[in-house]
């Protein structure tokens, strides 16, 4: 990665440490804001200069949302950056560490995600002399508050970046609001503190989102969820007519029940792009009857129309569901990711990209993206539990989908 200039604001994030700073008695540093604004990059390649410039034979830590966040968005970045630098690099990749070496002195940096309440016992018992946590806000606060109690060594720091949440997140709360009281020196970003950004990639981002997401990402702003979770599908242009032909590939996600209605979506992919080019919507209080198990199977296979269907992505709570078409062995089928914001996050991100598109004969699906909304009585984000059927399979399949082409495990066979 090259770099031709620095920020001011990334410069400070480079420097603060250095003994000619007046931000040099700082115990923290907390850099918030849009994203792609260049707070991690400049982060970690200050994290690991202050790391060698104070200690030697040490050991550090890096943590994010979850090991594979850890090695994406910092480590092979930094790695990188730093082996222009003069530095040598070497990774432990089964125990999650790399070791640093510049010259004669030595440091280790262990990788930890902290992805759930449970994440905090992994970094139980270490001594660390520095730890950064990236995306900090979407770590539990348990996790958190333990890392940082491992920062038990004489000068040792913590050093913070996240994208903002919601305003009552207890990060905010606790870290942002209270920086003075900490001793943290606080730096919040914009896209435009980013040199490396041009006024083309600028507006690229700022055109893939909208309200919370938008005010989040683009303006830097702590804001609340309101109104509309995908407002932007209030706009007739964002649906489609059905592709003309075959899809190149095909898969189904479930969002499966009884008494709640059941959303099946079709999903093809034509040159790239999936479509949702049909869907199986059943609300038994609509239609007075409940169906069973097998009959919702029924309504999978006319769904599917012989078409040869890549998996089946289904609601991970549907465990009845799950048995009938594991049963009749005719379809391959994946329990769902159900992690609801992250989730609504990718299905915005996909439907403002076009990378997924949702055909006009789906209504049952438009006419939930018209009513979903977010609930604002509570102090977290989440949106109301209605209209959501057609909401949770697209979102299952939005999820699966990403996943599944980041790990890249799709296969094909080339004639010999």
């Amino acid at each position: 990665m090259k770099f031709d200039t620095f920020s001011d604001k990334q410069l400070k994030v480079l420097s603060w440490w250095c003994d000619d700073s007046v931000y040099r008695d700082k115990s923290c540093i907390i850099c918030d804001g849009a994203v792609r604004s260049g707070k991690t990059v400049c982060m970690s390649i200050s994290f690991v200069l202050w790391a060698f410039y104070r200690f030697n034979n040490s050991s550090f830590a890096i943590c994010s949302k979850t090991i594979r966040s850890v090695r994406r968005n910092v480590i092979t970045p930094l790695s990188e950056n730093v082996r222009t630098l003069g530095f040598t690099v070497r990774e432990k990749y089964s125990e999650n560490y790399i070791d640093i070496s510049y010259g004669n002195h030595t440091n280790r940096f262990y990788f930890f995600g902290g992805k759930d309440e449970s994440s905090a016992a992994l970094i139980q018992g270490m001594t660390l002399c520095g730890i950064l946590l990236d995306e900090a806000a979407l770590m539990p606060r348990s996790f958190v508050e333990q890392a940082i109690a491992r920062c038990s060594v004489e000068g040792s720091t913590f050093w913070f970046n996240c994208n903002p949440e919601y305003p009552q997140h207890w990060f905010r709360q606790e870290w942002i609001l209270k920086a003075e009281q900490k001793n943290a020196l606080y730096i919040h970003f914009s896209m435009e503190d980013n040199p490396s950004l041009s006024k083309e990639m600028l507006d690229r981002y700022k055109s893939l989102y909208s309200g919370a997401f938008y005010q989040r990402f683009v303006e830097g702003k702590w804001a609340a969820a309101a109104g509309a979770v995908y407002p932007f599908m209030g706009d007739e242009k964002m649906f489609c007519e059905v592709p003309l032909g075959n899809a190149e590939r095909y898969i189904i996600s479930c969002d499966y029940g009884t008494v709640n209605p059941s959303s099946f979506g079709l999903w093809g992919e034509y040159g790239g792009v999936w479509y949702r080019v049909a869907e199986y919507y059943y609300d038994s209080k609509r239609e007075g009857v409940q169906r069973t198990d097998e009959e919702h199977y029924e309504g999978l296979r006319e769904l599917a129309g012989g078409r040869l269907i890549e998996r089946v992505i289904v609601d991970p709570s549907a465990a009845s569901f799950i048995t009938v078409i594991r049963r009749h062995a005719e379809f391959p089928v994946q329990p769902a990711d159900n992690k609801v914001l992250d989730g609504i996050r990718k299905v915005s991100d996909a439907l403002m990209s076009g990378r997924v598109k949702i055909c006009r004969n789906c209504r049952d699906a438009a006419r939930e993206f018209s009513l979903y909304r977010w609930d604002e009585s509570g102090a977290k984000d989440c949106p109301v539990k209605e209209n959501d059927h057609a909401m949770d399979d697209i979102r299952y399949f939005v999820t699966a989908l990403g996943d599944y082409e980041n790990e890249g495990i799709f296969a094909v066979s080339v004639e010999r």
